[in-house]
Parts: structure tokens; C-alpha cells; sequence
């Protein structure tokens, strides 16, 4: 599956923005996504993840209370919307599939492995999220 993120650009401080990952050459069905972000000379963040089989939805403490992720089945798109944005949101931003039922396993264990880069086998190509006045 090819994913493609989009949506991201310049929006002041307390702004918000719609982050979509679209696929292709697949259903998102089979799979769990997440979004990352990152800014020069860190490590890429988990942001947020959403699973298929069961609709759960995981934020980081950053994105909790101002994030919201979603899935549209019929458009095998998934969005991040971000709200009361701030600068330290400036980053860019990946959108990334991995396989749902392994991902789902292990978090009814209670292992959060949904913020794990290496929990995920695909990746979008990413897109800038700047917030600055």
C-alpha cells in the first residue's frame, strides 16, 4: 500500500489544520495508522494512531484534548485533525500503516506499540506543519 500525506502548511498560533493520508494500491482495512512528526535533529514522535478492527484511537500527551484522528472507509483516507496549534507543533508530520491485528494484539496486552516507528511497515512521504505568527 502507498500512502500520501497531506494537508499541512503555515497557520498562526491557535489555528487549526486537517491532515489526510490517503492510500492506494490497498484498503486501509488491514491496517492500523498512525501519525508522526518531526523536526530537525529529533527523533520522529508518535503522535496519534487509530486501528481498524476496533476503531481505537491513542494520542500522544502532547496531542490529547487538541488532536482528533479519523478514518473514512469509503475514501481509504485517514485524518488528523489539529486544533489550538502551536508552535511547538511545527514539525513534519507522517502518516504510517501497520498491520492491525498485530498492532491490536499487543495493545490489548497493554504494550503501547502503536508510537513505535518499527511498529509500522509503510510510510507517506510527509508534509510540513509550520505554526508561527
Amino acid at each position: 500500500v502507498q500512502l500520501q500525506a497531506s494537508g499541512g502548511g503555515l497557520v498562526q498560533p491557535g489555528g487549526s489544520l486537517r491532515l489526510s493520508c490517503a492510500a492506494s494500491g490497498g484498503t486501509l482495512d488491514r491496517y492500523a495508522i498512525g501519525w508522526f512528526r518531526q523536526v530537525p535533529g529529533k527523533a520522529r514522535e508518535g503522535v496519534s494512531c487509530i486501528t481498524s478492527s476496533d476503531g481505537r484511537t491513542y494520542y500522544s500527551e502532547a496531542a490529547k484534548g487538541r488532536f482528533t484522528i479519523s478514518r473514512d472507509a469509503a475514501k481509504n483516507t485517514v485524518y488528523l485533525q489539529m486544533n489550538s496549534l502551536q508552535p511547538e507543533d511545527t514539525a513534519v508530520y507522517y502518516c504510517a500503516a501497520g498491520d492491525d491485528y498485530t498492532m491490536t494484539t499487543a495493545l490489548g496486552m497493554g504494550v503501547m506499540v502503536w508510537s513505535r516507528e518499527r511498529a509500522y511497515d509503510y510510510w507517506g512521504q510527509g508534509t510540513q506543519v509550520t505554526v508561527s505568527s
